[in-house]
């Protein structure tokens, strides 16, 4: 599997998974070799409807997405219409689904962490980190994930 361009071992499969960080400085940078960084604003999101919505704008997702759970989890499984063969999904601006939306949220976070985990039984690369400057979330801190 690819690395960033740094080197950091973190952008193997074994690393596959949920994270928060305090700010998207440190993470891989867009273009790194293999890797492809895709950012998402959720920034005034309140409602299940306009996340679907903001993921599906974000990854290109196809004429197919049908706009529910079980369309962003096959959606987000397969990516294969995407060019680099690891992916990252920065999130940020999450705290106004957070609070109006909690159950909706948690389904997300869930999701997410399934999604990882198929990634990653595949060998391949998944990674979603929240920007999460005030550690809102109880998410493992990506600085914090052994390599």
């Amino acid at each position: 599997m690819s690395t960033d361009s740094s080197g950091d071992e973190r952008w193997r499969a074994p690393r596959s998974g949920v994270y928060r960080a305090s700010d998207s400085a440190r993470l891989a940078p867009a273009g790194a070799a293999g890797l492809d960084r895709v950012s998402i604003s959720l920034a005034g999101v309140t409602a299940k409807d306009a996340l679907l919505e903001r993921f599906a704008a974000a990854l290109a997702f196809p004429d197919w997405f049908g706009g529910n759970w079980d369309a962003l989890e096959d959606c987000l499984g397969d990516l294969s219409w995407r060019a680099d063969t690891a992916h990252l999904l920065v999130i940020e601006g999450f705290e106004a689904l957070q609070a109006a939306a909690r159950d909706d949220f948690r389904v997300l976070l869930d999701l997410l962490a399934d999604v990882a985990d198929d990634w990653s039984a595949q060998g391949r690369h998944f990674c979603v980190i929240f920007i999460d400057p005030e550690r809102r979330l109880g998410l493992l801190t990506w600085n914090d994930a052994s390599p």
